[in-house]
């Protein structure tokens, strides 16, 4: 059995698409989801689970994102 990937939250999807200088609509095109579910997850509504949270780990390992909960992104801005 493979080992558990990270837990995905609101605060750290939006880091990651942040980090990636992407809007919720080119991220989610990335992943193949709808801007609207990139929505539901940086508002907590509902959080990446499955396919998606392993999609939402690969972009972060490629990009060199340090989505860790032990690993900050020191750059993390919260205004829009």
């Amino acid at each position: 059995m493979g080992t558990k990937g990270p837990e995905w939250d609101a605060r750290q999807v939006r880091r990651l698409r942040r980090y990636l200088g992407l809007s919720q609509a080119e991220l989610a095109r990335e992943l193949g989801v709808r801007q609207q579910t990139v929505s539901d997850w940086e508002t907590a509504r509902y959080r990446p689970r499955g396919a998606s949270a392993r999609l939402l780990t690969l972009v972060a390992e490629r990009a060199g994102f340090p989505y860790r909960a032990d690993a900050a992104y020191d750059g993390e801005r919260d205004s829009p």
